[in-house]
């Protein structure tokens, strides 16, 4: 017989663990005394700060309703399939795959598209029109674990598998140039583009990575917002980490870095300093004076400039179209032939 559960809001379940935690405070104190007590004391607050770093980051019920509403592409006239995406670990995530008409749609490049930390994947609907009618891009719309109608709960692990699950996805599809594969992701959805791209498997399947308004590492980010004196945390005590400044030194495929300067929320140096320590030999950083967080694809220019850096990318040969160096070596045998 299935046993059934009853499964408590996140916000609620800390809850009732802190409870928990003061009551064995109080009943440990009364039987072992003080120094064992703040001992106890201080290794509950350190469960308790890593556990409630997920609900700090991750806000998929922002706004409310968005596990449970999500708007659709044909809204706003695109053309889409709803697709579920299985991952190594048996989640199963919401997709949108929004295709150009057939007659393209095998010779232009795919963009696949990584939303930030709040909210789901239809909020982001009125960029991917944009991506749809001014790059001429197929487009598949990903909803991270625990977001959206997609199963499981999120976690940095977890978010990373996704994109590569969804990255396979895309591979057992005929209706698409595989050569032509772009990540794109803003914010949060950045790290994971960085992520995926320093994998030397994973990054070799990719024509170019795209990330916008993104930040270097969690902990860097946690200075920034709360307080200074935070970069003294040590790092193994950070449950998401994020490393993206670590991993972008290891990323070889063509790179865009799109940054809003009027960005008060991720300052604007923190992508400077990930497109410096880039490891690609060809890397690109944008920079629009009048774009913050969230909207930096409403400014004039951005997709032409977007457009631009694919464009030269898809002039340039692969490297089996490349000539050789020496294009007649019958010639140059001929020459040692005589001059023996």
């Amino acid at each position: 017989m299935k046993k059934v559960g009853i499964a408590l809001p996140k916000s609620r379940g800390v809850g009732v663990g802190i409870v928990g935690a003061f009551l064995l405070f109080f009943i440990f104190y009364y039987f072992y005394g003080g120094y064992m007590t703040l001992t106890l004391f201080a290794a509950i607050l350190l469960l308790i700060f890593y556990h409630a770093q997920d609900l700090l980051l991750y806000h998929p019920d922002l706004p409310t309703n968005s596990r449970i509403y999500i708007p659709i592409p044909t809204m706003h006239n695109l053309p889409h399939l709803t697709v579920s995406i299985k991952t190594p670990d048996d989640v199963t995530l919401h997709a949108f795959w929004i295709s150009q008409p057939e007659e393209r749609c095998k010779s232009v490049p795919t963009l696949l598209y990584f939303h930030g930390n709040a909210g789901n994947m239809g909020h982001r609907m009125q960029n991917v029109w944009g991506i749809y009618h001014h790059l001429h891009c197929n487009i598949l719309m990903v909803e991270y674990r625990g977001y959206g109608l997609s199963t499981g709960v999120p976690s940095e692990r977890g978010l990373v598998t996704d994109a590569r699950a969804a990255i396979d996805y895309l591979h057992t599809r005929h209706d698409l140039d595989h050569s032509q594969l772009i990540l794109f992701g803003r914010s949060l959805g950045g790290a994971v583009v960085i992520d995926v791209a320093a994998d030397t498997v994973y990054g070799q399947k990719l024509m170019c990575a795209i990330v916008e308004n993104t930040f270097t590492s969690i902990r860097d980010m946690a200075v920034e917002l709360v307080h200074p004196s935070v970069k003294y945390i040590p790092n193994l005590l950070y449950k998401n980490k994020y490393h993206s400044l670590n991993k972008i030194s290891k990323c070889s495929v063509p790179f865009l870095f799109i940054s809003g300067l009027a960005d008060n929320l991720v300052p604007p140096r923190m992508m400077r300093a990930l497109y410096t320590k880039c490891g690609s030999e060809q890397k690109r950083m944008l920079e629009f004076p009048g774009g913050s967080h969230n909207d930096t694809w409403i400014v004039d220019g951005y997709y032409q400039s977007i457009g631009g850096f694919l464009f030269e990318l898809q002039q340039q040969p692969s490297p089996l179209q490349k000539p050789p160096e020496k294009s007649n070596v019958w010639v140059e045998l001929e020459h040692k032939i005589i001059d023996v």
